[in-house]
């Protein structure tokens, strides 16, 4: 069996392919991305066109063979003295009106699709359910955040499972940096397929946006120099990936997207997120009610597969094998009926802090931002000012108080200070004063 050994995250690689059959892909297919990388970049270097397709060199000249042998390349007769003496090669008239009628089918060209039970078979190989998040890898991923010790026993079971998760709770408490400290804490890397094949047509999957690729492994498929890998080069090294959306959420980002132009087509979100996770944010602020949002998820959560449509109206499955996270300020029960709460397989309140959390936070903030402690102006925020919204403290508040009279104090060209005064100014600006206005 065709398997290389697993690098130090754990990740077992995927097979680079030894043989033109091993790529997975029709010979027809292959040879007409050949084709059309070489007219598009106006490559003739076995070398250079082995980098940008993902094909290891001896693959990629048994490809130049068969082209030759149906006349649609031809050998240039130059030796190219810079590239070890290497044979430049160049289409025929035949061959360029070959890839002139390819790219009129699809504009793909590039790094060689893989094919989806391959990639299905990867993901298995790195799936999101198989981490085992320890106590000091999910604080370390939270970083500066302070969080009751209950939130952290609640979050690390959940995380560990692989399974949905419902953030809720007021808004101001650090549900998006939870969020973010849970992709933090993931560490390990994954590998991303450029492009997947699907009854012969190409879906993109590698998203610079979306995928940050690993130091370690350049792979951009338009640079002629890349590293020597000992994997499937038709995969780019990333972080595990995590895609966020917010109120700008509609249901139609969650089917492929086709390009008319290219005839090609656009992994969506959540295939993007495959061995990653992915957070919806600000649950019922979306233009589609959030009972609609979760019933969109409901197959992939409970099958750990999507369905997804081409244009022709044919439907496939794709693997689902990513941490969903639903983050709302709403209460469950406003915006879930009861079968939708049943599929969400954990729900963690996040909560304002005590008083004496805040506190600790707000000299936290202070310390790292240099503003001194001032006993005076704590109390009169403690007596004056929390009463007049019932003592609700929310983990912002601290950062966006202290923000605030740094700002005064640079502005008046004094050394940083916090004073009741300033307190109340602060204050007014986190609080807009109800009052009508005429218009």
């Amino acid at each position: 069996m065709n398997m290389q050994a697993a690098p130090t995250n754990g990740v077992t690689q995927p097979p680079t392919p030894k043989t033109l059959a091993e790529v997975g892909i029709s010979m027809v297919m292959m040879r007409d991305i050949l084709l059309k990388t070489m007219f598009r970049m106006n490559l003739d270097l076995v070398t250079h066109l082995s980098r940008v397709i993902c094909l290891p060199v001896m693959l990629t000249q048994e490809l130049v063979d068969l082209a030759r042998s149906q006349r649609l390349l031809e050998a240039t007769g130059t030796l190219h003295a810079t590239s070890g003496n290497e044979m430049g090669y160049q289409l025929t008239d035949a061959g360029k009106a070959r890839a002139l009628d390819a790219l009129s089918q699809s504009e793909y060209y590039g790094a060689m699709p893989i094919p989806l039970d391959a990639f299905k078979a990867q993901v298995k190989r790195q799936s999101v359910r198989d981490i085992r998040l320890t106590r000091p890898q999910l604080l370390s991923g939270m970083g500066h955040l302070i969080l009751p010790d209950d939130l952290i026993d609640n979050l690390g079971p959940a995380v560990t499972s692989g399974r949905s998760i419902l953030m809720y709770g007021p808004p101001g408490n650090g549900k998006s940096s939870i969020s973010n400290g849970l992709r933090t804490a993931l560490g390990d890397k994954v590998y991303i397929p450029r492009a997947l094949e699907y009854s012969g047509q190409v879906i993109t999957v590698y998203d610079p946006i979306v995928h940050k690729a690993a130091t370690d492994a350049v792979d951009d498929p338009n640079v002629l120099r890349r590293t020597s890998n000992r994997y499937d080069a038709r995969y780019v090294y990333c972080e595990r990936p995590t895609v966020i959306t917010g109120g700008e959420l509609s249901l139609d980002m969650l089917d492929l997207t086709y390009n008319p132009t290219a005839r090609t087509y656009q992994a969506p979100l959540q295939l993007k997120s495959t061995g990653g996770i992915f957070i919806i944010d600000d649950l019922g602020r979306q233009a589609e009610p959030p009972q609609k949002i979760v019933n969109r998820w409901i197959v992939p959560l409970e099958e750990g597969h999507d369905i997804l449509a081409l244009q022709s109206g044919e439907k496939f499955t794709t693997p689902f094998d990513t941490l969903v996270i639903f983050s709302t300020n709403f209460h469950p029960n406003e915006i879930f009926d009861g079968a939708a709460l049943r599929r969400i397989f954990f729900k963690i309140k996040i909560d304002g802090p005590s008083q004496e959390m805040f506190l600790k936070i707000f000299a936290m903030v202070a310390k790292k931002k240099k503003m001194p402690l001032d006993e005076r102006t704590l109390m009169h925020l403690l007596k004056v000012k929390y009463p007049t919204i019932k003592m609700n403290f929310a983990n912002y508040q601290p950062t966006y108080l202290i923000d605030q009279m740094i700002a005064m104090c640079e502005f008046e060209g004094i050394p940083y200070q916090m004073t009741p005064e300033m307190i109340d100014k602060a204050w007014g600006n986190m609080f807009v004063r109800e009052e009508n206005i005429a218009r």
